[in-house]
């Protein structure tokens, strides 16, 4: 080869792997625009579907990988790599991965199972694996509750499938249970009028009516019970309030909260 044939050779070969790469360059940024804009739509389409906003994350997550693992591919295809040996590479390795990571592929599965069984919905207040808290999203691996307090809590899919989950949402109303003592010598009726007055709320609903009555004998005290329905989202304002008013009641009408204590009698 002469040095004439050796330059053409080399421009020939650079002006080649410049336009490859030029073109490689443009399918990039055409892919990246082009992802951008799907992931836009799939986001409004999401938005105006029936499917929960709990859900969104993990399918955004799954498709945007889809699309980028795509985009690699056709990269990789544009520089005249064989795509089909990278396939091949990368199911042997998927494959590898996936024993490896086998819980992370159950929390994955149990993300889908979620989707499929709908136990809850996005702002349910839920009890799952005896943390509760507001569902905040179900994401590729975690199930998010944000609690009372304002802590996020990451919950693996694999464990709330498999987990006892109690929905204190999806009927729309709760039962407000509160149990108090009083003395023996209280009036069981004065005590029972007490309960039901404590309870007078415009949130308490009429159907079903409130009940109290006596509960149980202890060895200091008897036990009442006092049960009103109320909206979900009114629980804990009518929890807290009703327990101020059963002080307030007691106290007004000279009924005694008493306490664990023994009566010690002497004989002579």
């Amino acid at each position: 080869m002469t040095i004439r044939e050796f330059l053409n050779w080399v421009t020939a070969t650079g002006w080649n792997l410049l336009s490859a790469s030029f073109k490689t360059i443009l399918l990039a940024v055409l892919g990246y625009l082009l992802i951008r804009l799907i992931m836009r739509i799939l986001k409004k389409f999401l938005e105006n579907s029936k499917l929960e906003k709990a859900a969104h994350s993990l399918i955004k997550t799954l498709v945007k990988t889809v699309l980028y693992v795509l985009l690699g591919l056709i990269l990789a295809s544009s520089l005249g790599i064989d795509v089909t040996g990278i396939v091949a590479l990368a199911s042997v390795a998927t494959l590898a991965i996936s024993l490896a990571l086998q819980n992370m592929l159950a929390n994955v599965i149990g993300g889908f199972t979620l989707l499929y069984t709908h136990p809850f919905s996005s702002n349910d207040y839920v009890e799952i694996a005896g943390q509760s808290g507001t569902v905040k999203e179900v994401g590729i691996a975690y199930t998010k509750l944000v609690t009372p307090d304002n802590k996020i809590i990451s919950i693996p899919n694999s464990a709330v499938v498999s987990a006892e989950i109690v929905n204190y949402t999806i009927t729309g109303t709760r039962r407000v249970d509160i149990t108090v003592s009083a003395a023996y010598n209280a009036n069981p009726e004065t005590v029972v009028k007490a309960l039901l007055t404590a309870a007078e709320d415009k949130r308490v609903r009429k159907d079903p009516a409130p009940y109290a009555g006596l509960s149980s004998y202890g060895d200091s005290a008897i036990s009442y019970v006092l049960r009103v329905w109320v909206n979900t989202e009114d629980y804990w304002d009518v929890y807290n309030k009703i327990n101020r008013e059963i002080l307030d009641a007691f106290q007004k009408e000279g009924i005694e909260m008493t306490y664990p204590h023994l009566n010690v009698h002497l004989e002579k």
